[in-house]
């Protein structure tokens, strides 16, 4: 969900809880819900990190093994320079600084696939966990459910995130993407390490 969707769905809440404020609030049943510890603990939030993790993967180790068959060149370089021949030598600093060239570029191809990935999996899983908690309200009997990012103060009793959590764990996961034409990839920590350049 991009972030205009995002403060249209606050600003919504906040006129709806203007709108029933007038109400008795003993008629109303409120519950307030930890939106972010829902992307970071659900199942459903979890399926879709493993999606990421099982994509990227193979992808993440071909830039790791790149980098590592630089370090032995980069080695082999600085124990050996003394008895190569000039034209050995010429040809090892030239494969050395292509080979760098090309796993940067390479990690920074990956770094921009992970993130552009990872953010329409995140969209993905903020429009599923918000008609999740919706069902969540419809069969609670709940009035209205706000994101505490909204609210100044509330009684640990309003809040729902923990039995929003184990509702979750009776619903159905996100569906799995479609197949990707490209080889799938690893989560996006590790692709700014693939980057790294080797010291000559």
């Amino acid at each position: 969900m991009s972030l205009v969707s995002i403060r249209k769905l606050h600003a919504a809440c906040v006129a709806l809880a203007m709108l029933v404020a007038g109400t008795a609030h003993a008629e109303l049943k409120i519950g307030v819900a930890d939106f972010q510890r829902l992307l970071e603990e659900s199942p459903q939030a979890k399926a879709a990190g493993q999606v990421l993790q099982t994509e990227f993967a193979p992808r993440q180790r071909e830039l790791q093994q790149k980098e590592k068959d630089l370090q032995t060149k980069a080695e082999k370089l600085n124990r050996d320079a003394a008895i190569m021949s000039e034209k050995e030598l010429a040809a090892l600093k030239k494969e050395l600084t292509n080979g760098q060239t090309d796993l940067q570029r390479d990690g920074e191809s990956f770094s921009e696939e992970v993130t552009a990935r990872r953010n329409e999996e995140l969209t993905k899983l903020q429009n599923l966990l918000i008609g999740e908690v919706a069902g969540f309200a419809k069969e609670g009997g709940y009035d209205l459910v706000v994101p505490t990012s909204l609210v100044l103060f509330n009684k640990d009793t309003y809040n729902v995130t923990t039995q929003l959590l184990t509702y979750l764990q009776s619903r159905p996961l996100a569906a799995p993407p479609v197949a990707a034409t490209k080889p799938a990839t690893t989560a996006p920590k590790a692709a700014a390490s693939s980057a790294k350049p080797v010291a000559k």
